[in-house]
Order: C-alpha cells, then structure tokens, then sequence
C-alpha cells in the first residue's frame, strides 16, 4: 500500500522548520504554498525553478506529487491566468499536484540552507553571515585556505558547473564568502566581512571592475548551481519526516 500524506499537515510543518512568516522575502517569492491539490501527498519531488520542464516531470510521476522548488511561478507578477500561467496551472490542477516554494527562508536556514550547506561542501566552517537584504543577513562566510584554483576546481566538481572567475583577489584564499544566487551585488559587503574571496551565482557586467579594483575574487558557481542543495536536503527532510518517496528534478539552465 502506498504511503500517503496530509498536505495540510506538511505545509504547516514546512511553512514552521522554514520560518516563512517571519524571514522578508520579494514579494512575488510567496513562500508555502502555491497551488495546492486535492489534499493528499504520494511522493516528494524536488527542483530549483517551477517551469515547464519540472512540472511536467511531477505529472509523469503521478497524481499527489508535492513539487517542492525554491523557485515559484509568481516572479512575474499579479498576471492573469492565461498563456504560460494558464498551461502551468492547468498541468498542475489536471494531474493532481500541489507546489510548494521556498525562496529567501530556504537560503538563510542554518539547517537546510543553500548557503551552509554549499559551506559545508567547500568545507569552510560558518563563523559570521553577511549581505543583508531587509535588515536580514542572507550569506556566510568563514576561513578556508585554498588555492584559488583548487577552489574553483572544487566548486566545479561538488556543483557539477563551470565557474567565472573574476581574479582581483590573492591566488591564495583565506576567508571567503558565500551568497548563493543572484548576489553579485554584494561584493563590497563581502569585502567588508574580512573575505578575500566571494562566491556567488551569478552579477551584472561591472562588477568585473569591483572585483579587479576592491581587490577580490569573485566566483561565480552558476545561479542555478548553487541553488540546487538546499531543495534537496529540505525534500530528504520532509521525505523522512511524512515517509514518502523523494526525487531531484534535475534541469539546469547554465545560468
């Protein structure tokens, strides 16, 4: 028989081990759920973005799939149900599935989050955060003495991506700083954290010059790359906690 759970029950139980009420998020994240189903859950399955591609993924798992992303369908906008909106929600009501996003909560958590667990891939040990973003510091930072291009090396293996480098800092790291993302705004709190050398997703075109002239290394691991741990760590939580079956949607968009 097929264990089956409450999506009431794992919302609740989500929205509370997240914090989603109280952590500030952009308004078009709308952290919990998204779009609910008929109110039962058969299996988890994790992915960063909700698109076309990891929707139709939960359909072809079958009816009660719970897609857990860190990425909503609401960056947009208030928009009307129609076009892409209307086929995403239509795939979503038709099959059954319920969608549950996590976005800023998921980032900062100290258990489950993007930002320390890509900490403890690199094996930098968190001792302060930085990159505040409503008053609330989103990225960690800590020593870690690593060639620099041992460090890339690292990243490119542990997040299976192709990192930019941006050499303004030693080719020696001794403290670096992660914001998972799209953080490349945050350099100069970064530097201003006692790091050397910053890793992040991705950032615009200048900073290329804020690097070279604060004198840091900025790395960029890819937005997609760095995003696609805390999803899964938080499904293996939630998999274990209800006892249901988890998957990883895999789709990376190079970006």
């Amino acid at each position: 028989m097929n264990q089956t759970a409450s999506l009431a029950e794992m919302a609740a139980f989500l929205d509370d081990y997240l914090a989603v009420g109280e952590v500030p998020d952009y308004g078009n994240a709308l952290n919990g759920i998204q779009v609910e189903n008929s109110g039962t859950v058969h299996r988890i399955m994790a992915a960063v973005d909700a698109g076309k591609p990891s929707l139709e993924a939960a359909a072809a798992a079958g009816p009660g799939t719970l897609l857990l992303v860190h990425h909503g369908i609401f960056w947009d906008g208030n928009l009307p149900v129609t076009g892409r909106r209307y086929r995403r929600i239509r795939t979503m009501l038709q099959h059954d599935l319920a969608l549950y996003a996590a976005h800023l909560p998921l980032d900062v958590h100290d258990e489950v989050g993007n930002n320390v667990l890509l900490a403890k891939r690199l094996g930098l040990t968190v001792e302060g955060r930085f990159g505040a973003f409503q008053g609330m510091p989103l990225g960690v930072h800590g020593a870690l003495a690593i060639e620099r291009d041992s460090l890339v090396a690292l990243l490119n293996t542990e997040l299976h991506t192709e990192a930019t480098v941006l050499a303004g800092g030693p080719s020696a790291c001794r403290h670096v700083g992660i914001v998972t993302g799209g953080a490349g705004d945050m350099i100069a709190e970064a530097l201003a954290a006692g790091c050397d050398t910053f890793v992040t997703g991705e950032g615009a075109h200048h900073t290329y010059f804020d690097a070279h002239e604060l004198g840091i290394n900025v790395i960029y691991a890819g937005h997609y790359a760095t995003e696609q741990l805390g999803v899964q760590a938080l499904a293996a939580l939630a998999a274990e906690r209800f006892t249901l079956p988890w998957t990883f949607f895999d789709h990376p968009t190079g970006l």
